[in-house]
């Protein structure tokens, strides 16, 4: 699980995803709880773009959000939650009564990085490593959304969630993590965040849940220019 990263500024998000939100976001690291940006489809947004081809057709729009980097549930009594909510294992979204309405509701978003930070433990003892692109662009990680209505105030609060998926086969994100006494080496549950290519950033925004599905891979090594911090 990712519980690190370092967002960039509201400008290098709409230089690289070629939108105009006139953000003030100056970017930074972000923790769990800390407000952070991430891009999603319009909430007025209406239905479901079919393929890639009308997509690029239609120039679909979206927008730059700033929200709370842990997704508050609709059935949240109030804003701070008892269990962690920054990451959601990918396996698990329409089992888990926070996650499975905004997936199945299509309520994905991508959360630009420049790097984010995972724990190593091969000297048994806890080293950050921290992740970039080996091109040099920025990261577009997949996430879910959501937008809570506080019962008491009234208060509309933007949070989001980061999607991990197993990563026990992966070269290198494997070597993360505290490993588990008890598991076998090919049974760690070794996590990853999920990249989201700016070519599938429509499919991924306003496509249907089928073809969301299909965009959660593993991120591939040579992408990756990893190392101690």
């Amino acid at each position: 699980m990712c519980t690190r990263y370092i967002s960039p500024e509201a400008g290098d998000i709409e230089r690289h995803w070629h939108f105009d939100s006139r953000n003030a976001w100056r970017g930074g690291e972000i923790f769990p709880n800390y407000q952070g940006p991430f891009i999603r489809a319009p909430r007025a947004s209406k239905g479901l773009v079919d393929s890639a081809e009308s997509m690029e057709s239609e120039a679909p729009r979206v927008e730059l959000v700033i929200g709370q980097w842990s997704l508050i549930p609709w059935f949240a009594k109030e804003r701070k939650l008892k269990y962690p909510t920054s990451n959601a294992r990918s396996e698990e979204l329409m089992a888990k009564a926070s996650y499975k309405l905004p997936w199945s509701r299509g309520q994905r978003c991508i959360i630009p990085a420049w790097a984010f930070f995972e724990p190593n433990w091969e000297t048994g003892k806890h080293v950050p490593w921290i992740f970039r692109r080996a091109d040099g662009l920025p990261w577009g990680l997949a996430g879910l959304w959501n937008a809570w209505a506080d019962p008491l105030t009234g208060e509309l609060v933007e949070s989001y969630t980061m999607l991990t998926q197993n990563a026990d086969a992966h070269p290198l994100i494997r070597r993360m993590h505290r490993p588990d006494p008890k598991r076998p080496s090919d049974m760690q549950d070794k996590r990853s965040v999920v990249p989201i290519e700016l070519e599938d950033a429509p499919a991924w925004l306003f496509g249907t849940v089928e073809q969301a599905k299909a965009l959660v891979q593993l991120p591939e090594t040579e992408l990756i220019d990893a190392c101690p911090t």
